[in-house]
């Protein structure tokens, strides 16, 4: 949303600045000078693969990446804005060669573009162009982003913008593109198809969950995954939960990052109504990671109420998980308050792992407060863990009244 924002309010800047303080918008027109990334002999012999079969073979056909038919140069006032011109002027004065950008004078917007300086200071000018470019010839601008962006900061998100852009007008064609032209080293994980869900979330989500869900573990859908549980939170919380329930318990790894990536999300917009699917899951890691999550917002907002509500959960697993998560968080900014909400629970086998995150919170701020809560503790084992680390925090303080307590209270 900031992006999007910041977007709508450059284009208003970009048109204010033509119309009242820059000159009237260029006119490309066709030069004699080629542009600088057409001079090199290594791009006409990149190639790149569509989905058409030869008539002859059954192999797939290549198609070479051409020169454009047509030579361009950098009109003399666009030139000197995009060279001299401040971050508003720039902006503005490129946008409008994006506007004007068609089939005839893509190659002079190219040229805008690469007077930037190169890097991640041009990130947004670049998916800009990519996606404009993918609206008038978008194999081409996959052959310019291949073989002339930056490989560390630019090349991956032009391509993903690219596809994005085909995908929102012809589907079926960037998909083909994405398959054929596959290199990862395990051929079924194709992050190339993450630009393509991308692209169809825009318009039509449900296209895009289904070519998610028919991706196989990997990298290509842990990206795809975050992209859509963005875009089904900013539908709504009733629409981002159906989606991921739906999510199967086979395969618990994936299912508990993506609910757990939707459960922070969520939890920053509606606290109540992600504290409701928390209580609808069942005990499992996923319910635990979104639980976290949760208590993560939750805390910083009003913990009391995030602990009455973990109080009234029913004594199972996710009760005693939800109350360690609360202490790790809430002890850290009221390690009082916290003292006092534990001390209404008494000693037990399943608060062992409380009382003891506990103790690991508080013990290098209060030692003997620590050490004191770490005698409650019923499992042996986890009790002499916690005691040794408490009076070890304690000794590095004060020696003499960790020694003390240390003779008192530990035969």
């Amino acid at each position: 949303m900031l992006w999007v924002c910041s977007l709508a309010l450059v284009f208003y800047l970009g048109l204010q600045l033509g119309k009242e303080n820059q000159p009237p918008r260029p006119v490309f027109q066709i030069q004699d000078e080629k542009p600088k990334h057409l001079s090199d002999p290594e791009l006409t012999k990149k190639k790149f693969y569509t989905t058409q079969k030869s008539s002859s073979t059954n192999e797939i056909e290549p198609l070479v990446n051409q020169n454009h038919p047509h030579d361009f140069s950098l009109p003399p006032n666009l030139k000197r804005i995009m060279e001299g011109g401040d971050m508003i002027e720039r902006m503005g004065a490129y946008l409008d060669a994006l506007r004007a950008m068609d089939k005839g004078n893509v190659y002079e917007v190219v040229n805008a573009f690469e007077a930037l300086p190169k890097g991640y200071g041009r990130h947004l000018e670049m998916k800009l162009l990519m996606r404009s470019w993918a609206e008038i010839d978008p194999e081409a601008a996959l052959a310019y982003a291949d073989s002339s962006l930056d490989a560390k900061s630019e090349r991956r998100f032009g391509i993903s913008e690219v596809l994005a852009g085909w995908a929102n007008r012809d589907p079926e064609g960037a998909i083909s593109w994405a398959k054929a032209n596959n290199s990862s080293d395990k051929p079924e994980d194709n992050p190339l198809l993450l630009g393509v869900v991308k692209g169809l979330a825009e318009n039509n989500i449900d296209a895009a969950n289904k070519i998610f869900r028919e991706l196989p573990p990997g990298s290509a859908k842990w990206q795809a995954s975050t992209f859509l549980a963005q875009k089904y939170s900013d539908i709504g919380i009733r629409k981002a939960i159906e989606w991921a329930d739906q999510f199967p318990k086979d395969d618990p790894r994936m299912r508990s990052t993506i609910l757990g990536q939707l459960g922070a999300k969520l939890a920053r917009q509606d606290i109540e109504a992600t504290a409701k699917w928390v209580e609808s899951l069942q005990d499992d890691k996923a319910s635990f990671t979104v639980m976290n999550n949760l208590l993560t917002q939750w805390v910083t907002k009003d913990a009391s109420s995030a602990a009455q509500w973990v109080s009234k959960i029913p004594e199972e697993d996710k009760k005693f998980e939800g109350m360690k998560q609360l202490t790790s968080r809430w002890s850290l900014s009221d390690p009082i308050g916290t003292a006092e909400w534990l001390n209404t629970f008494p000693p037990s086998p399943k608060m062992d792992p409380v009382v003891n995150e506990f103790v690991n919170r508080i013990c290098t701020r209060d030692p003997e407060g620590a050490a004191g809560w770490a005698l409650s503790i019923t499992d042996p084992t986890i009790k002499q863990k916690a005691v040794s680390k408490a009076i070890g925090a304690w000794t590095r303080i004060n020696p003499e009244k960790a020694n003390a307590w240390k003779t008192a209270n530990i035969p």
